[in-house]
């Protein structure tokens, strides 16, 4: 989206519902720059018909009446002020809120390619620019067009000969500000989408700070830092020196309307063509411009940054999603478990085909494995069950019912992921676990880690499930995140369960320990199972060995080795080790 007026009606839309503060704010508004109009009369006549006549009475009620205007001003900008602050931080509220649920929305393609440091600048530093122009900055600039319009008039209305030669400055001083802020405008937006590129850079080097303190990369991490960051100077001050060469022109220009009014108007007083006090009254009303021209450039600046801004904000709210939902999608329910992939193709976007002519069926309560070398696309398949991403070609059907026709959240609700890399949020163990099941009772929650074999190591902890968990989990070791991430899959109680490689990061013990839990449990449940592991592959009901987005065989896994081909080659590679290490252990395992 490009920065025309469009973005900034937009950001109007965001006062719409608050229109008795906009009302009560924009009024005192108004009223706080009306009256000041009215002090040079006031200086006007005290001059004229005060100090000329010799009348004290006149100076003291001149006097009076401009204290009674600033107490009215004082409650006025009050007013003001505090309506235009409130203003400020509902739109940011509001645009933040419309900003998160865009982000929470978009498909898993488009975080694919997003970066976290990027988002969270447009969050956080892209809003809060944003919202100082919206709110009190929008007012300010509102007061200054209606004090400027309204000085104007009144100088015309005084003397419009003399208001035309002070104006012509005044106007030239109006058109170097509005070009200004068209100059400005491109530059706020390269420097708002540098502070991006820096944020994503501090945001990779603090999540991966183990890696780099391990690999003693600290001296490249900062002058990676220390190169983007000047990037950034170097951008900003293009933006202080086009600022510090167009205010020299701004003062002047001032400075020049008073000059022709104290040479011009200073002659017709000596003539007597007009009154001290009306001469005085029109260098007062271009003084009073002083403060809104110089006020006027620093808004105009603000709303360039505020344009830039809004834009990067408004570009994630508008992006599309690539996994729309059906107006008459339907609640999925009392689901069985069937799970059919017809012909199915997928690619990523602008890159070759991923999956070919993908067609298989699993019964309700069958163990689906996929296996296969890396890049083969099994995780491809496991995602396009929860509509992460859409096929380009065939369709997936649950229960006969083709997954596109049926709500999103309905469709996730059934299904229960364990992913290879787990994700844990920085709340309590218990938490953590309840996170698909919030309502879940504690003794819930306890069964479930019972069955995911993590109470034991949870109960060790002094706060036991109360035990707040690091950023990711990163007080836990792999296999403890492993199976919290097990046990909340678990007490979702999908009736599709996918694992993707989940038991990868737990040791042999543990893993058998898991494998027994997930016999009694997933009893009539339908699993999806991606690993390497020689118990999970055994048992499982149907095998589907990939290559390169095929499924280049199938079958129970006596019958692919039998059968020879890749997976005997896999088997031989990766797997016969382990049976061959379980035999010497125990003798339990044999092919």
């Amino acid at each position: 989206m490009d920065q025309q007026p469009g973005v900034y009606r937009r950001l109007l839309a965001y006062l719409r519902p608050y229109w008795r503060q906009v009302i009560l704010g924009y009024g005192a508004m108004f009223i706080a720059a009306v009256i000041n109009l009215f002090v040079p009369q006031i200086i006007k006549r005290a001059i004229d018909n005060g100090l000329a006549a010799g009348s004290g009475r006149m100076l003291f009620n001149a006097a009076a009446l401009i204290l009674g205007i600033a107490v009215v001003r004082g409650l006025a900008a009050f007013t003001q002020r505090f309506y235009g602050e409130w203003l400020t931080h509902r739109v940011s509220y509001d645009l933040r809120t419309d900003f998160y649920a865009a982000v929470q929305h978009l498909p898993f393609a488009f975080h694919d390619q997003a970066q976290t440091g990027d988002l969270m600048s447009r969050a956080t530093s892209d809003i809060s620019e944003t919202e100082r122009f919206a709110g009190i900055g929008l007012m300010d600039l509102a007061g200054v067009i209606v004090l400027g319009v309204g000085i104007i008039l009144a100088m015309l209305w005084e003397d419009w000969h003399l208001a035309l030669l002070a104006l012509g400055p005044i106007l030239l001083l109006f058109a170097a500000t509005i070009r200004f802020g068209r100059v400005v405008r491109p530059m706020f937006k390269v420097v708002q989408e540098q502070m991006g590129v820096l944020s994503t850079t501090m945001q990779e080097s603090m999540t991966g700070i183990a890696v780099v303190k391990a690999f003693a990369r600290e001296p490249y991490e900062l002058e990676k830092f220390d190169r983007e960051n000047d990037i950034w100077f170097d951008r900003r001050f293009r933006v202080i020196r086009t600022w510090a060469n167009n205010w020299p022109l701004f003062t002047f220009l001032l400075a020049l309307g008073v000059f022709l009014l104290l040479y011009f108007g200073g002659n017709a007083a000596l003539r007597g063509e007009i009154t001290v006090g009306a001469l005085f009254a029109m260098i007062s009303y271009v003084l009073m411009l002083n403060g809104p021209a110089q006020r006027l450039g620093f808004l105009t600046n603000l709303a360039a940054t505020a344009g830039a801004s809004a834009t990067r904000v408004f570009e994630i709210i508008d992006t599309p999603s690539d996994i729309p939902e059906a107006p008459d999608a339907e609640t999925l329910h009392d689901v069985q478990g069937e799970v059919r992939f017809e012909q199915v193709d997928f690619a990523y976007r602008n890159t070759r085909p991923v999956l070919s002519d993908i067609t298989f069926t699993a019964r309700p309560g069958q163990r689906i494995a996929l296996i296969g070398p890396t890049g083969a696309g099994k995780s491809t398949v496991i995602n396009l069950l929860p509509r992460f991403y859409d096929p380009t070609a065939g369709r997936i059907c649950i229960d006969g019912v083709d997954i596109r026709t049926v709500t999103l959240h309905s469709l996730r609700r059934q299904i229960g992921l364990v992913l290879q890399d787990p994700f844990l949020f920085s709340m309590t163990i218990g938490e953590n676990i309840a996170y698909g099941q919030p309502e879940a009772e504690g003794d819930d929650i306890i069964t479930a880690a019972r069955a995911a074999n993590a109470h034991d190591f949870i109960t060790h902890f002094p706060n036991g499930y109360d035990t707040i968990v690091g950023e990711r989990g990163v007080t836990l070791s792999g296999g403890q995140k492993q199976r919290i991430a097990i046990a909340r899959a678990l007490l979702l109680a999908p009736r599709i369960l996918v694992l993707d490689d989940s038991t990868s990061s737990v040791d042999t013990e543990t893993e058998h320990l898991i494998q027994e839990a997930l016999e009694r449990l997933m009893a009539n449940r339908t699993t999806f199972v991606i690993a390497q592991r020689l118990l999970t592959l055994k048992h499982a009901d149907q095998i589907l060995v990939m290559d390169e987005g095929k499924i280049v065989a199938r079958g129970a896994h006596h019958q692919l080795l039998e059968a020879g081909g890749l997976y005997r080659e896999i088997y031989d590679l990766q797997l016969r080790d382990q049976e061959e290490f379980r035999a010497t252990m125990g003798g339990k395992t044999t092919v």
